[in-house]
């Protein structure tokens, strides 16, 4: 692991996820910028001390020529270091599971996706919410049809915690998340936007052709959105609303998806992970509970325990990471991957992250809110 020591949310997200499964083993690291706060975590983690390196260079260096070297980092930092991490480490002939946004510039994102296709080395991206099995029954219920052609789709992330300025209070993640350069170019649209984004991709299949944005700073001195609104003009005609913000009060972590077709519509709503709510033309509204039989094999493959035992969070990260495991052994022993190893987000993913916020903020600050297509969808 690179990054993610004291203090830090995510990092310690990753290694609960990683190890849920018993596909990891947490063997070494540089987990901090100060590197005796870093050596003194992983000391705490039980790394060896000849594994607890300064910096992210020394690591690449260090695990390069070992007979027992890693198999694979998890890249848990600001967003503006992700691209030289993960260059490095895919250079060095190791895998790589990197945080979203995967870079903070689109020339970035394409030279590393190019650089995992031609290397061969995989790179998977950690937009959590496609880990949940709900999500994955979602998906697999508009590929069968069950809501017929898609209409409009509607994903919101609407979060409370900088509604004020946390991050001229001492507030380290707030601060750099505001910072331009550390951040990249887009503020909210950038950190949770891209999870919505992703997400109204992953269970619908569409693309998007344009994008037109209205993009806010509601707290004073900021450089970058706390708010955005954006509508998506999908190909075959579908239209999207996206809604992201760290401003809105009362919202702890409100990610909603709602997909509206000829035939149905489907809600699922991330504080209440288990539930997909169905409803067909003419029908009765129905909720499909995780844990059921009859769900398709990607859902059944994500699911850990019985009906009425909620999962959340915890679970759907770490079906990222079993998915990822999965993934990197059944490319090495050139085989197709089991269920649990399918439809988890990789490097193109990561890219099409990036171009959608490059667009997002092309048509608010360049084009005062006209349509302009993302590079990559």
């Amino acid at each position: 692991m690179v990054g993610g020591g004291a203090g830090a949310y995510i990092g310690g997200i990753h290694r609960f996820a990683a190890r849920l499964d018993n596909q990891f083993d947490l063997v070494a690291g540089a987990f901090d910028v100060d590197a005796a706060r870093g050596h003194a975590f992983a000391a705490e983690n039980f790394i060896a001390p000849e594994r607890s390196y300064d910096d992210y260079a020394a690591m690449v260096e260090g695990e390069r020529g070992r007979e027992d070297r890693i198999d694979v980092v998890a890249i848990c930092t600001p967003n503006h270091t992700h691209y030289p991490i993960a260059r490095a480490f895919i250079e060095a002939g190791i895998d790589v599971i990197c945080e979203k946004p995967m870079t903070t510039t689109l020339e970035d994102a394409v030279a590393l996706h190019e650089l995992a296709r031609s290397s061969g080395r995989f790179l998977g991206v950690t937009y959590t919410y496609s880990g949940y099995p709900m999500v994955h029954e979602a998906r697999a219920m508009v590929a069968r049809g069950d809501i017929g052609k898609i209409r409009v789709v509607q994903v919101e992330y609407p979060l409370e915690w900088m509604a004020t300025g946390i991050e001229l209070q001492g507030n380290q993640q707030a601060a750099w998340r505001t910072d331009p350069k550390k951040n990249g170019r887009g503020g909210s649209i950038g950190d949770i936007g891209t999870h919505a984004y992703h997400l109204a991709g992953f269970v619908t299949g569409l693309k998007a052709d344009a994008v037109s944005a209205d993009l806010a700073t509601f707290v004073d001195g900021r450089a970058l959105d706390d708010n955005a609104h954006v509508m998506i003009r999908y190909e075959g005609g579908a239209r999207g609303l996206l809604w992201s913000s760290q401003v809105a009060i009362g919202q702890s972590n409100g990610l909603r998806l709602r997909v509206f077709g000829e035939t149905g519509s489907l809600v699922w709503h991330q504080e209440q992970p288990n539930e997909l709510f169905h409803t067909e033309l003419f029908g009765s509204p129905r909720v499909i509970k995780r844990g059921r039989d009859d769900l398709a094999a990607e859902t059944r493959a994500r699911t850990r325990t019985p009906p009425g035992h909620p999962e959340g969070y915890i679970e759907a990260f770490s079906n990222l990471y079993q998915g990822f495991a999965e993934a990197i052994r059944a490319r090495a022993e050139g085989r197709e991957a089991e269920p649990k190893g399918r439809d988890v987000p990789m490097s193109y993913d990561g890219l099409k992250g990036v171009a959608f916020v490059e667009a997002v903020v092309d048509s608010h600050e360049k084009h005062g809110g006209g349509w302009c297509a993302p590079r990559f969808a």
